[in-house]
């Protein structure tokens, strides 16, 4: 009796002992996650403020200005200020001589040197692209031609590549003949690609230069 008496207060703690040991502990809970939304229907996963993102290796550019550049930036060149291809082209964004003279630069070590002035040659050009296409972009964006839906940030993309004056014979034809550069890469593509991003920042102007944005 004293034996069977034993066995099952032993068999009791242990159960305690063990259950215990599988009870939630009382975790800070960050505001991310659900709370008292028992339906789930409020469930963020991993949350909706862009700050949560800053310590991670995966890029929150959504549409935003800084996705368009980056995109840009390693379609040319896979982001590599120094490069300079087989045509001449150089840095990031892969400008050519006249067009570097065109937004005031007329050194190329000093522009290949320096990746803060590639970025302001780039906001440069955007600028001027801008003002040269105001007419194209306010007639054509937000349309589909020939089955391509065009915005802003892809017709300034495509004058990019290709120059303004690529884009304006793009919609003078209507969208029905494509231009393409040494490389093939072509207008209507850059169009596609890079459409949809957040450019309304950028001020026309036709006589924007790099070292005065």
């Amino acid at each position: 009796m004293i034996k069977k008496w034993y066995f099952y207060t032993s068999l009791t703690v242990i159960t305690v002992f063990l259950s215990s040991g599988f009870k939630p502990l009382n975790l800070e809970t960050n505001p991310w996650f659900l709370i008292n939304e028992e339906d789930g229907t409020h469930y963020l996963f991993p949350s909706e403020e862009q700050e949560e993102y800053i310590d991670l290796n995966i890029p929150f550019t959504g549409n935003f200005f800084v996705g368009f550049r980056e995109a840009i930036g390693f379609k040319e060149s896979q982001s590599k200020y120094k490069k300079i291809n087989s045509l001449g082209y150089m840095g990031k964004y892969q400008f050519g001589i006249e067009t570097l003279k065109s937004v005031g630069i007329h050194d190329k070590i000093a522009f290949l040197n320096s990746p803060e002035l590639q970025e302001k040659a780039f906001l440069a050009l955007l600028a001027k692209n801008k003002w040269e296409l105001k007419n194209e972009i306010k007639k054509y964006e937000g349309k589909v031609l020939n089955g391509l839906h065009i915005t802003e940030s892809g017709i300034l993309a495509a004058a990019h590549l290709g120059g303004a004056g690529s884009v304006k014979k793009f919609f003078r034809y209507k969208g029905k003949r494509n231009f393409t550069d040494a490389y093939g890469s072509s207008i209507r593509h850059y169009m596609k690609v890079f459409g949809g991003y957040d450019t309304s920042f950028i001020i026309a102007n036709g006589k924007a230069k790099a070292k005065t944005i």
